[in-house]
């Protein structure tokens, strides 16, 4: 594995983030560059450098952060109102930090197909 990622230095506290979930396996904090009223970024603690290389073994982290996101999106106030995830995978697929992280975008109208 390279080099501490981004999302890794975020989560030791190197570097400032705006949080708005954490438990022992996750964090979740609001986008810097955000695309939509409401963006933020659930990462795993423990890194996995995207979703297309994880492993049996990462079922349980994965799963738990997808049960989170319900409390999340409540906590932001789009629960009702809705809201889409998004797992990018690979430079083709959006990926700009190789740690796996799940978008979650809300606050407005979201267009379809995405991009």
């Amino acid at each position: 594995m390279s080099d501490k990622s981004i999302f890794e230095k975020v989560c030791s506290r190197e570097l400032p983030a705006d949080i708005v979930y954490e438990d022992e396996l996750c964090l979740c904090f609001r986008d810097i560059a955000p695309q939509a009223p409401v963006h933020a970024l659930l990462v795993p603690k423990r890194r996995i450098d995207r979703i297309g290389l994880a492993q049996e073994g990462d079922a349980s982290l994965l799963g738990h952060m997808m049960t989170k996101v319900a409390e999340i999106t409540k906590s932001l106030g789009i629960d009702e109102s809705g809201f889409r995830l998004v797992v990018n995978n690979g430079k083709d697929g959006g990926e700009a930090v190789p740690h796996l992280h799940i978008h979650i975008l809300g606050g407005r109208p979201l267009e379809w197909p995405p991009g």
